[in-house]
């Protein structure tokens, strides 16, 4: 049997080092348009470190999993504590926001805590996103953190996004709220409060590690665009824009919906095209800023909620690795979401920078733009899936063609359209090999 499997990020990559595991795998092979494999985690050098598509650490609930992402990278890992923060009013909040409502103005400490205990939505089954921070932590808290820091990030309404990014948040105790007011310690999340990363390499080095472990029936071909998928002869016939023809047994595709259901050509029903243009998301710019010193103390990421600053987040390079070469500076990471035609996506590199650099000046957060020694900045064009009140809708008419009419297998973040962390991708590679095997056992005499 051989399996074609279009893209070569985590996810095909995982889901390749398990299917060559099947007794029937006569060959794999993975087709990349990039000229390296690793999708949305690869990583980048940057002066004395290694950079991320936005930080990705390694954590999960499904210890399974874990055990394998942290067992793959062998002595390039090291266990670290969460040092996460919210930039509110001048201040310093501790992630979650309402796990330090102390460090609050007094004026906003007794919103939030008032219009939570108060909660005239707290008895409603909310239907969007909005709804959801409403009924849960109350107006003070949605308006004063919630509200603007995912409009700032999703470049979209929360009352049009439905809840599936959101619904696994559970509703904090009221104990917990009073006592965070109060000035008590309390942890949200707390499977994420310790998390691993490489030591060096950047998250490319989990992908790294996973490529290493694929035999000689795995090939990877990069700088191989897929231009169109057809069906002939009961084989998949995939011509890819160099011009080459490579034919496959089973395909499984990893690659965004909108460009698979394009390469499927003209024969894609209209509901179907309709459902994959329809689909929503966010783009992103990776700007490193290398400067001579921060005002940052230990904090690892930092949440701004403030619209009159370029970027949602910053991340402090240097608490998640030590530098490959000590010269005592410091290395940040800014994110800014964007979607196409609108006024980020508008701004040259250069000009997006700038804005970059002047918030961490007006934040504070450096001294002055005399302090920044280098910058640097990359565009991805799909970073976040928007889970809008039509997703549901639009995914279940794109895999009802392509998985059940067309036996394609969708995988991964954008191939599924699924807001998917690391360890969400590999778990669904575990299964889907698992599955696969499956099918092709049921087809045997």
């Amino acid at each position: 049997m051989r399996i074609g499997i279009l893209g070569a990020g985590l996810a095909g990559i995982s889901l390749a080092e398990r299917l060559q595991d099947l007794s029937d795998v006569a060959q794999i092979e993975l087709l990349e348009k990039a000229p390296a494999s690793g999708g949305l985690a690869r990583s980048f050098p940057f002066g004395n470190v290694h950079y991320d598509c936005g930080p990705h650490i390694i954590f999960s609930k499904d210890t399974e999993v874990l055990q394998l992402m942290v067992e793959v990278l062998g002595d390039n890992v090291h266990k670290l504590r969460r040092s996460n923060r919210v930039f509110h009013d001048g201040r310093f909040v501790k992630y979650p926001f309402e796990n330090e409502l102390s460090a609050l103005s007094q004026q906003d400490k007794n919103y939030a805590l008032s219009a939570f205990l108060d909660n005239p939505y707290a008895d409603y089954t909310p239907r969007n996103m909005l709804q959801f921070f409403l009924a849960t932590f109350g107006e003070g808290i949605t308006n004063l953190y919630l509200r603007p820091y995912n409009e700032k990030i999703w470049k979209f309404d929360p009352a049009f996004m439905d809840t599936q990014m959101v619904e696994r948040i559970p509703r904090p105790p009221a104990e917990d709220i009073i006592r965070s007011a109060e000035g008590a310690e309390t942890e949200g999340y707390v499977h994420q409060l310790f998390f691993h990363y490489p030591k060096t390499g950047g998250i490319q080095s989990l992908v790294d590690a996973f490529r290493s472990r694929l035999g000689p029936e795995v090939t990877i071909h990069t700088n191989t665009a897929v231009e169109k998928v057809e069906r002939e002869a009961g084989q998949w016939k995939v011509s890819a824009a160099d011009g080459t023809q490579r034919r496959y047994d089973r395909l499984v595709s990893t690659i965004p919906i909108p460009d698979l259901v394009e390469s499927l050509g003209a024969a894609v029903p209209e509901a179907v095209i309709g459902a994959a243009d329809g689909l929503r998301f966010n783009s992103i710019a990776i700007c490193m800023v290398k400067v001579r010193r921060d005002n940052l103390d230990d904090t690892l990421a930092l949440m701004v909620a403030d619209k009159q600053i370029v970027f949602h987040r910053l991340t402090k390079i240097n608490y998640l690795c030590a530098p490959e070469s000590e010269d005592g500076t410091v290395t940040l990471q800014m994110e800014v979401t964007y979607r196409k035609g609108d006024l980020i996506d508008q701004l040259t590199d250069e000009q997006l920078s700038g804005e970059v650099i002047k918030g961490l000046v007006k934040l504070g957060f450096i001294d002055g733009d005399e302090d920044v020694l280098a910058d640097e900045l990359r565009r991805f064009q799909y970073a976040y899936v928007i889970y809008d009140l039509r997703h549901r809708r639009n995914t279940r008419t794109v895999r009802s063609y392509c998985e059940d009419e067309l036996g394609i297998v969708l995988h991964g973040r954008f191939g599924e359209f699924e807001y998917l962390n690391m360890d969400a991708v590999i778990r669904r590679s575990i299964d889907r090999a698992q599955e696969i095997g499956a099918q092709e056992m049921g087809k045997s005499p």
